[in-house]
């Protein structure tokens, strides 16, 4: 269940605070301090961000079921009492009863029961099952007894991540169990001076299931796909890894099993909150990955999916799948959400031994990084679309979960989110702070000396010509008082990877190559030193970039049977009524206004309202969206809509129509058998390329098949006022009959 109010209005999570004992956890409360050993700031317990608060301290049962029932929370938050003068944290008492029994306990509640239980109390194991099996899905409890420092700190992780996005219970607690392992496992910080270390595994623990996403496809789809050929995979992602440099809250220590597996389950469920919760905005076709394009099946097919993240992070994946899957808004959404939270680990930390050693210097201070307290580097390897959205996520003043991680920065970008608060209470669980006196005051109070720009009546030093010379620098005014030696290693930025793909060139394919039998020259694989015209390159070039995306056609999906005329013979009326009542049919209703046909579709071109109509006509006739390149969109397409004025003067619009066409009506045409299967009138095939129609016999050619001499460019055809074409055959006739006509006198 994810952490939001109920009802559609409430865009937030509520959480129920219930304090025993009169002790409020704040910064006022008294601490044991000793001469060495940095304070812990207690946060207090206030609504922020998604997460609002009701704050009920030491109240009666009575009071309690009152806001309860009112306040209706997602959480419920029970805190036991406040042991005095000491660090532990004792059981749980509402006015004058205890609450030790799961009876007494689940009494408390009566028939309002949250989401979300949390047990603030050691030995919760009893009071936990009762809940859970009473009817709460979740419960977070302890098994054994704990410091308030350690319980604090996982407290703070959980809300944190919660009023910063809209998490699902499970998520949120296995990172806040990151961040409990990462500074109170191992540094040893989880059980009271007083008490004495049990053999019980620390740390809290959570009753319920794990969240899952439907993948499971709908009735109609599940029987075209047994009517497939082959079983053709769900959706495919493709995405390098990268190598990404933290810079993370502590004192320089050896990154060993526990920092690196902390760190990496953290930013897993960080990134597991940002895509269960996020949503898809588009879609568009896309040519495959070079490399992987022959390894396609046919009936595959590759989209490029534009998703913002819960976050409002934005993204862009390329996956491939199958029509069914792929063509399927909400089916594809959970396909891609399944694929990278349930099927993969996002986050690897570095497994070299020389990522595990001690660093050999420490990072330089800065202010903007973590307030000016100590740092030491991790390299991690996480996915291209992770590092955009932790680098979207960065500079957000507003988002908390990357602090409680302890990361100050991220590939050079500072945690804008990070105070001075948050780096005292990290640093209070470093094990070193607290046995060197030296190293408590780590956190910078005022602005280092470096950062200080020189005073205005203080001379410049010339620019040294020696590099040996930036080891000592002798300050002017100053006799005797040197620099010490500048470590340059630690001065050094951390370096940014531009790369530049490169894409292999695959060779033209065998339908792209012609057959002497039919006129037509072979193209040689080999590179040669002679350059081929303008007009045939440009060819070359579009017919090949078609026959890429021809290559992942997805086989026709299963036939609309509408009843619907032919499209020769159809009103526009009935195949206006026909493409939205399909729409709806494949979920698409994103894509109906709500006023219907009158308003359908809500498209905008050149002022007027889309002509789906003459659109779906002209692309048909011309071999249909499979054609590609092959249609001359704008000349030939553009023409023959409403949407075309004389005095048009749009750019770009051949691909603004390939869009509206793929999202309105590619889906309809596989759906329906409306494509013309016309062939090329000289090489006798249908496959893609440059057409064009005669204008004497009406019929088409590939441009490229014509090798007369004296033959225009392609463009000069294609465009609406350019020349006429006219093929072979009928410039044979037409040349005979001049020849008669001569013969007889004429």
């Amino acid at each position: 269940m994810m952490f939001s109010a109920q009802g559609s209005s409430r865009n937030h999570c509520s959480l129920l605070a219930v304090l025993c004992g009169g002790k409020v956890s704040d910064n006022k409360q008294k601490q044991p301090v000793s001469d060495y050993k940095p304070r812990y700031p207690f946060p207090e317990l206030s609504s922020s961000g998604r997460l609002e608060v009701q704050l009920l301290n030491n109240p009666s049962i009575d009071e309690f079921r009152r806001v309860l029932e009112s306040f209706e929370p997602n959480i419920v938050y029970l805190q036991g009492e406040q042991i005095v003068d000491g660090e532990e944290i004792g059981s749980l008492v509402l006015g004058d009863v205890d609450l030790s029994t799961p009876e007494a306990l689940c009494g408390v509640f009566g028939s309002t029961f949250p989401t979300t239980v949390y047990l603030e109390i050691p030995n919760g194991v009893k009071l936990a099952e009762g809940l859970h099996s009473k009817g709460v899905p979740y419960v977070i409890y302890w098994k054994n007894t704990f410091s308030r420092y350690a319980a604090c700190h996982f407290r703070q992780a959980l809300l944190s991540v919660i009023q910063s996005s809209c998490s699902h219970t499970w998520d949120a607690f296995q990172f806040a169990r990151a961040s409990f392992r990462l500074y109170c496992v191992r540094n040893n910080n989880i059980f009271s001076s007083n008490s004495q270390k049990q053999s019980i595994k620390p740390g809290p623990h959570l009753l319920g299931e794990p969240s899952k996403i439907d993948v499971s496809q709908p009735e109609v789809d599940m029987q075209e796909e047994e009517g497939s050929p082959e079983n053709l995979p769900a959706v495919k992602i493709y995405d390098d890894d990268v190598t990404m440099r933290f810079l993370v809250c502590g004192s320089p220590c050896t990154l060993d099993a526990v920092l690196l597996g902390s760190l990496e389950d953290g930013l897993n469920a960080l990134l597991s909150i940002e895509i269960r919760g996020s949503k898809l905005h588009n879609r568009a076709s896309a040519p495959p990955p070079p490399l992987q394009a022959g390894t396609f099946s046919r009936g595959v097919v590759t989209m490029r999916c534009d998703f913002s993240t819960c976050s409002s992070a934005h993204i862009s994946l390329l996956v491939s799948g199958s029509a069914q899957t792929c063509f399927n808004d909400q089916l594809l959404e959970n396909h891609i959400k399944n694929e990278l939270i349930e099927k993969s680990q996002l986050v690897h930390a570095q497994s070299s031994s020389e990522e595990s050693k001690l660093p050999s210097f420490e990072p330089r201070r800065s202010t903007s990084i973590a307030c000016g307290a100590s740092v030491f580097e991790v390299c991690m390897k996480v996915p291209t679309w992770a590092s955009q959205v932790l680098r979207q996520l960065a500079p957000d003043v507003s988002y908390r979960s990357l602090v409680m991680l302890g990361i100050a920065s991220i590939q050079g970008l500072s945690v804008a989110s990070f105070e001075k608060d948050d780096a005292e209470r990290l640093l209070f669980f470093c094990k070193k702070l607290s046995k060197d006196p030296l190293l408590g005051s780590s956190l910078i109070a005022r602005t280092p000396s470096w950062l200080v720009p020189p005073a205005p009546s203080r001379k410049r030093p010339e620019p040294y010509k020696d590099t040996k010379s930036l080891n000592c620098i002798i300050m002017e005014g100053v006799k005797g008082l040197t620099r010490p030696k500048i470590n340059v290693a630690a001065m050094r930025p951390i370096p940014h990877t531009h790369r530049h793909k490169m894409l292999p060139f695959s060779g033209f394919s065998e339908a792209e190559r012609y057959d002497g039998d039919q006129g037509k020259v072979n193209l040689p694989v080999a590179p040669v030193k002679q350059t081929a015209p303008v007009t045939h390159r440009k060819a070359l070039s579009s017919s090949f970039q078609a026959q890429q995306i021809i290559s992942l056609n997805p086989l026709p999906l299963k036939k609309h049977g509408c009843g619907r005329a032919p499209i020769q013979v159809c009103s526009e009326e009935e195949f206006l009524r026909d493409v939205m009542q399909f729409l709806i049919f494949r979920g698409h209703t994103r894509l109906v206004p709500q006023g219907g046909l009158a308003e359908f579709p809500d498209a905008i071109l050149n002022a007027k309202r889309l002509d789906l109509f003459n659109l779906y006509r002209e692309v048909v006739s011309r071999g249909g969206f499979n054609v590609g390149n092959g249609i001359n969109w704008k000349g030939q397409v553009f023409s023959k809509m409403r949407n075309h004025t004389l005095t048009n003067r749009m750019t770009g619009v051949g691909n603004t129509l390939k869009r509206h066409y793929e999202t309105y009506l590619l889906e309809y045409e596989l759906a329906h058998d409306d494509v013309d299967g016309e062939c090329c009138l000289l090489c006798h095939s249908s496959a893609a390329g440059d057409w064009v129609n005669c204008g004497v016999c009406d019929e088409w050619a590939h441009f490229g098949c014509d090798r007369r001499q004296g033959l225009g460019a392609f463009k000069d055809y294609a465009k609406t006022d350019g020349l006429e074409y006219v093929c072979p055959h009928c410039s044979i006739s037409s040349f005979k009959k001049k020849a008669a006509k001569t013969m007889n006198g004429y």
